[in-house]
């Protein structure tokens, strides 16, 4: 076995040793793209939606464009803030998460969507839920920075079990009460790959994989909507007048689209065959417009966005800055496999948004809060991955034999960013 390596202070305690440096605009280009191509998806259906909602023609776009520069503020306001300050307001940001959870479970429901998701006011909403995302990711990474810093990742009852719990609350408040499966799902997945990253031993991990496994079957067997997901999900062209009209309806937009799509301004599934054209359901209107060449470059543009995370969560100056770009990169990318997954049969249906393509505001302007956050911690990279590992500049096959090492994982060491080699 490896011996475990002396851990350099964090970056409180190295004074000039960790210096900014030009951040990575190559992520701000690459979510500008992504919400180009959301932009552009909305307008062409919008013709559709607002015939529907018998709404002004332009309405969809206005919001959008307004959820779009608000997101911009958004991502504008957390890059302002250095990144290590953001420990500071792990607690604000839980109570306000906690405020707007208490707040939706209170406001009453619409007919058009009849869950304690929503926060209302006016002509206003905003999921509660996307907050407790962000809370989480701030809070979880203090979190097992301390557990890091006060060498207690193998303890259960100092690390396991406290993010055991939480994830039952969470549960219980976000898949029961606010009937959010959807959303859980994402969170354990930021939970597991954060604690996986922070050194969590795998057995560990796989401990509360088993818990989660059993609490999925609790959650799901007592409710018939559910249940329902399921059995469509596995033959869904069994009953597509009703509970499988959904996932059918994807399938033919899909498929109609062929190789180059049916273009911009054609679309059927658009005008009232598909539910939820411009959230849940986009990526096969992608398809349906675009066509598998179109879907293919949205699927290829998303891999290179978390690629490029990928590279900055590695390349993090400490403890608490990579486990935040963690949390990031498993939060989009796992509602984005989510989202496409189910619109091409591979996942159950799970009513959760496209991150940057689909329509609505409070998931655009959080998506963006958080790039904010990565990009930050991307002006402290250091090109070096670990110099003590002999991995300089670039991740070497040395990285193959202690890839499953709690120690390599939560141990990369940052260093002087070279002045020559600027990102």
């Amino acid at each position: 076995m490896r011996p475990q390596t002396a851990r350099r202070p964090l970056l409180a305690n190295r004074g000039p040793a960790i210096r900014k440096h030009k951040p990575d605009y190559i992520l701000v280009l690459l979510s500008v793209m992504l919400l180009v191509v959301g932009l552009i998806v909305v307008y062409a259906i919008s013709p559709g939606l607002s015939a529907q909602r018998e709404v002004g023609e332009n309405y969809f776009v206005t919001k959008q464009l307004t959820a779009i520069g608000l997101g911009l503020i958004a991502f504008t306001g957390v890059t302002f803030v250095p990144y290590h300050k953001w420990r500071h307001f792990q607690r604000p940001l839980l109570v306000v998460a906690v405020l707007a959870t208490l707040i939706a479970l209170v406001t009453p429901v619409s007919p058009e969507y009849p869950a304690h998701r929503w926060i209302r006011f006016g002509g206003l909403s905003l999921q509660s839920v996307e907050i407790v995302k962000m809370a989480l990711i701030i809070g979880l990474a203090a979190f097992l920075e301390e557990r890091i810093r006060r060498g207690e990742m193998h303890s259960t009852a100092k690390a396991l079990k406290p993010i055991v719990v939480m994830l039952g609350v969470i549960g219980l408040v976000v898949a029961i009460l606010q009937r959010d499966f959807g959303s859980t799902a994402v969170i354990v997945a930021m939970t597991a790959a954060m604690a996986f990253v922070a050194g969590l031993p795998l057995m560990r991990v796989a401990q509360v994989g088993l818990v989660v496994a059993v609490a999925l079957m609790i959650l799901i067997l007592p409710f018939s909507y559910r249940r329902d997901r399921i059995s469509t999900f596995m033959n869904p062209e069994r009953d597509c007048q009703n509970a499988g009209y959904q996932a059918c309806q994807a399938l033919i937009a899909v498929g109609s689209g062929g190789l180059f799509g049916i273009g911009l301004q054609n679309s059927g599934q658009a005008f009232g065959y598909l539910p939820e054209a411009a959230n849940d359901s986009i990526f096969a209107i992608v398809s349906e417009k675009f066509g598998f060449v179109g879907a293919t470059f949205l699927v290829c543009l998303f891999g290179v966005f978390f690629a490029r995370i990928k590279n900055i969560m590695e390349r993090a100056p400490d403890d608490f800055s990579r486990l935040i770009v963690a949390g990031v990169l498993a939060w989009l990318s796992t509602q984005a496999f989510i989202n496409i997954g189910a619109m091409i049969g591979l996942l159950p249906l799970k009513g959760i948004t496209l991150p940057f393509i689909s329509y609505g505001g409070t998931s655009v302007v959080f998506v963006m809060a958080a790039v904010g956050l990565v990009f930050n911690v991307s002006r402290y990279t250091s090109y070096a991955v670990n110099a003590e590992l002999g991995m300089p500049g670039r991740l070497t096959s040395e990285r193959n034999a202690h890839e499953n090492s709690a120690d390599w994982r939560r141990n990369r060491r940052p260093h002087h960013a070279d002045p020559g080699r600027r990102t």
